[in-house]
């Protein structure tokens, strides 16, 4: 069957019936008007099917980093799949895309992050990192070291052992390796803070991993898992200091520390990794995917330390673990090309000048009267919409603001994310200062359609 790229919208929707998307309302799909084709993308444009243009407000889902179009990954893309379309990396095999790249990889992250194991997802390098946690205290003679801290508000993933780490928000009516997990306090300080000053919130949390780690025994708890800034969660900033104090708490206690970059990695926050360049912690594993490949091919890397390599492939064991595309070559080509183009570029400096101008801009939502809490950083923003400001008093779910909000923008020329009573942004990272300033006149005009309706 030969793919016709002229099909109509409703031809392209009929054939949609029998795609199940991630995340949605299924029931509500089969709506008229539900759903949205993407036909083209360009810069940091896409186009509908109708032939509308939209500025691609999340960056395809928090990983176009690159932009759209660019050449210079799609030909890596092409050179390889025309000398090395596929060999895998089981057994003893290897190639030269794949071991480049892992090279790559060791050298832009933390000085002791040298081991690279590919996978094709977020979820795939979240369950990786524990599945070699917890192999590793086996090796170790420490069977029971298993239990991983999450916090309420993260999101790591929905595969089983992911959906576990992940706030319970995203499983409801869903099953999870859930007796492997316990979540910690949301970092939250807006909404959590209770009186409290930012530091003191601070101490509360803690306090809260010291008392679960009492609780549970660190000789149960394998690791502690984090974004530096969560994302699906609600793009939640935690009070300045937390990542180190949290690390030091868990290195007191032989608990290993994964830094969950799959979305802050890559230039997002303005350096490759936020975790030592911006957080100022070197975690024991990091997590990536989305902006390796700028989305160009589905790939992710766990990158663990030294010392976690050195027990893993020890004599006397097997590393029982694999994806058949681990290390896919076409996937390899396009992770190196996008690394090189973003340091041809300097895109992760460029982005430390123009993601302070985007997230300046949407700060100056917040005098709106439905705006509550505009936070976040660089091109990562959250817009947290509520009925009262005083109290914080946020909307019915049944009252569906985010989504309005987002419809309001896509009509305007911008694509964003609503997820309950908050409107997520996570755009391409080359946005001119023309297009940021579009962005946030669009989502003004849009907030205030839809203050006129309420």
């Amino acid at each position: 069957m030969k793919l016709d790229l002229n099909m109509t919208t409703d031809a392209v929707l009929t054939a949609d019936t029998h795609l199940i998307q991630s995340f949605a309302d299924l029931n509500a799909l089969k709506q008229n008007g539900a759903r949205t084709v993407i036909v083209g993308a360009d810069g940091a444009m896409v186009r509908d099917s109708e032939g509308n243009e939209l500025i691609d407000g999340i960056g395809g889902l928090w990983c176009v980093n690159a932009g759209h179009r660019r050449k210079e990954i799609i030909d890596a893309i092409t050179q390889q799949l025309n000398e090395l379309d596929f060999y895998s990396t089981f057994y003893n095999f290897t190639h030269p895309t794949a071991a480049a790249l892992a090279e790559k990889i060791a050298s832009l992250a933390p000085g002791h992050l040298n081991k690279v194991y590919f996978g094709n997802s977020g979820s795939v390098a979240n369950d990786s990192a524990v599945r070699m946690l917890h192999h590793y205290n086996n090796r170790l003679g420490r069977p029971n070291k298993k239990k991983i801290l999450s916090r309420i508000g993260a999101y790591h993933g929905s595969t089983h052992l992911a959906i576990a780490m992940t706030t319970p928000l995203y499983s409801v009516g869903w099953d999870g390796a859930n007796d492997l997990v316990h979540h910690l306090r949301s970092p939250h300080y807006w909404r959590e803070g209770d009186g409290m000053s930012e530091a003191e919130f601070l101490d509360a949390l803690v306090e809260d991993l010291k008392t679960s780690i009492e609780d549970i025994g660190a000789e149960n708890i394998a690791a502690f898992i984090a974004e530096p800034i969560m994302g699906a969660g609600g793009v939640i900033v935690a009070p300045e200091g937390y990542h180190a104090r949290m690390a030091a708490v868990c290195a007191e206690n032989d608990i290993k520390y994964i830094s969950d970059e799959v979305v802050t990695a890559f230039g997002r926050l303005g350096h490759f990794f936020a975790s030592q360049d911006v957080f100022g912690v070197t975690p024991d594993i990091i997590t990536t995917a989305k902006g390796l490949t700028s989305g160009y091919q589905p790939m992710s890397a766990t990158i663990v330390s030294d010392e976690i390599h050195e027990v893993i492939s020890g004599p006397g064991g097997l590393f029982l673990h694999g994806m058949t595309y681990s290390g896919h070559p076409a996937a390899a080509a396009a992770g190196l090309a996008n690394i090189a183009l973003m340091e041809r570029d300097k895109l992760p400096e460029q982005v430390r000048t123009t993601g302070k101008i985007f997230e300046s801009a949407l700060r100056g939502l917040d005098d709106l009267s439905i705006v509550g809490e505009v936070r976040g950083s660089h091109f990562m923003v959250g817009i947290e919409f509520v009925k009262d400001k005083a109290t914080k008093e946020p909307f019915a779910p049944e009252d569906g603001i985010g989504l309005r909000v987002a419809r309001a923008a896509q009509a305007r020329g911008l694509i964003a994310r609503p997820l309950g009573n908050i409107l997520i942004l996570s755009p391409t990272l080359i946005l001119t200062e023309r297009q940021i300033g579009e962005v946030a006149d669009i989502l003004r005009d849009s907030i205030t359609e839809v203050i006129s309706t309420l």
